[in-house]
Order: structure tokens, then C-alpha cells, then sequence
């Protein structure tokens, strides 16, 4: 391709991304409708969106899946959980709930008023977790899917929802902790798979052209510091944690007395 297709190219690519247009391949076409083939389809989509998408790619070929071999995977239990649309909808429309759920112990609360503000999915213990904000308890909880017996949405009035919400948010501030993650330049060249470490984190990612340096912030509960440096450590010398006196801390720790049970 030569330079003016290439401009030709960008200048319509452009003009479609201003217009909420985008394109699609073959190849994507095939993927998604061999995706939408799958039994969790049906819970993943509204009826009526789910037709509408069947009948726009009724055309295109599914993609030819018999020789791929998936071995030694974990068992999954669901592809997509069935509660996942409804909360995700009560979520957008920004509603109350009427939750009832149960606990390790098998005890069950019913009918707690609840605010939901977000549905999260583990990468760890591969389950969907919806967050939310006892009204009455005045706390934050985490509750797996699999744990809710019933949902039941309520309006809630504008004014209402903001104050919950700036609740919601001081409580998050309290728990909410953050990690500079500096990238030895002479490991720039994985810096994707540096990334995906991290992935289940929110971060920024930033670049120095003068020291030729990456350096990733990331934002995360206290809770989850362990499992930032359990993270860290799979990385070993490709990155540096700059700042967070209780992660140094931790970190020369576990290094101390792994070079006092292995090292000479």
C-alpha cells in the first residue's frame, strides 16, 4: 500500500469514527456468529437483539471450530451468568434493589435495600461479584451471583441516587490505595505482557522519552495488596515498585527470607 491509499484510508476511517460507524471483517462476522451459537447466547442477549443479530449475519459462514482442542482446562461452571444482564441494567438505569441472598454460612438475608453501583468479574476465582452499598448497614459489599436468590428492581429518586452515590464514593476513597510499577528500560520489549499481569487492576500508564522509562500507577483496594505483590514478584527484576511504604516493605520481606532459606 502506498502513501496515499494510506491517507485515503485514514481519511475514511476518520470520517466513520466521527459518524459512530465502524467496521467489521469477515473474520469478526464469523467469530460472532459462531458466538452467538453458544446456549449462553440466549441469556447473554434480549430476544429481540439477539434475532436481529442472527438475522444480520444469516450470510456469513460460522468459523470451522473442529480442529481446535482445548486441553487441560479447568471445568468452567458458566459462560455467562443470567443475572448478569438484569443488575447490569439496574445499574444503567441507576435503581435501587430488593436483594436476597445468602452467605458462607448458608444464612440467608432477604430483602436488604440495596444500591448497586457496579458488576465485577474475577479473574482469579472466575466469578461475576456484583458491588454494592447496604442502605441500612451503611457498608460496602461484594456478593458473588451465585449467592442471590432474588432481584428485585425499584425506581430511586434522582437526588436520592446522588447522595448514595457520594457515599459510595468517600467509603471507596477510604479503602482505595495506589502503586507506582517502574519498568526496567531493558524490558520495554514486554511491556504487553507487563500489562497483562496487571490487568484486572485499574492503571496509567506513562512514558519518559528522556530516561526512556515506563511507569504504571495502579489503583486498587487495600485488600487486594497481596495480590499486587503475588503479581510483582511473578514479574522479578522487569519491574521496580517505586513508592508505597507498606508494598516495599512487604516486598523486601518475602525477598529477605527467600534468600535466607535458598541463597549460599
Amino acid at each position: 500500500m502506498n502513501l496515499f491509499e494510506k491517507i485515503f484510508n485514514y481519511q475514511i476511517l476518520a470520517k466513520l469514527e466521527d459518524s459512530g460507524t465502524f467496521m467489521v471483517t469477515a473474520h469478526e462476522r464469523s467469530w460472532l456468529k459462531t458466538m452467538l451459537e453458544h446456549a449462553a447466547a440466549a441469556e447473554a442477549f434480549a430476544p429481540e437483539t439477539l434475532q436481529k443479530l442472527q438475522l444480520m449475519l444469516e450470510q456469513d459462514l460460522s468459523l470451522d471450530t473442529g480442529a481446535l482442542l482445548h486441553k487441560a482446562a479447568s471445568k468452567e461452571k458458566y459462560v455467562y451468568h443470567p443475572n448478569v444482564r438484569p443488575l447490569r441494567q439496574a445499574v444503567t438505569n441507576k435503581s435501587m434493589l430488593r436483594l436476597s441472598y445468602t452467605v458462607k454460612n448458608e444464612r440467608t438475608h432477604s430483602e436488604q435495600e440495596c444500591f448497586p453501583y457496579k458488576l465485577e468479574y474475577s479473574m482469579v476465582k472466575r466469578d461475576w461479584y456484583l458491588l454494592w452499598y447496604h442502605v441500612k448497614n451503611r457498608m460496602l459489599m461484594s456478593t458473588k451471583l451465585d449467592m442471590i436468590i432474588t432481584i428485585d428492581e425499584q425506581s430511586c429518586e434522582v437526588e436520592y441516587y446522588g447522595q448514595l452515590r457520594a457515599k459510595v464514593h468517600a467509603l471507596q476513597e477510604k479503602r482505595s490505595a495506589s502503586a507506582d510499577i517502574r519498568v526496567m528500560p531493558e524490558y520495554n520489549g514486554e511491556l504487553s505482557r507487563i500489562l497483562y499481569a496487571y490487568s484486572c487492576f485499574e492503571k496509567e500508564v506513562n512514558y519518559d522519552a528522556d530516561t526512556n522509562e515506563y511507569t504504571i500507577r495502579l489503583f486498587f483496594s487495600g485488600s487486594d495488596s497481596e495480590y499486587v505483590l503475588s503479581k510483582t514478584r511473578f514479574l522479578g527484576k522487569r519491574v521496580n515498585i517505586m513508592n508505597g511504604k507498606q508494598l516495599r516493605s512487604r516486598m523486601l520481606e518475602s525477598a529477605t527470607k527467600a534468600l535466607g532459606r535458598y541463597g549460599e
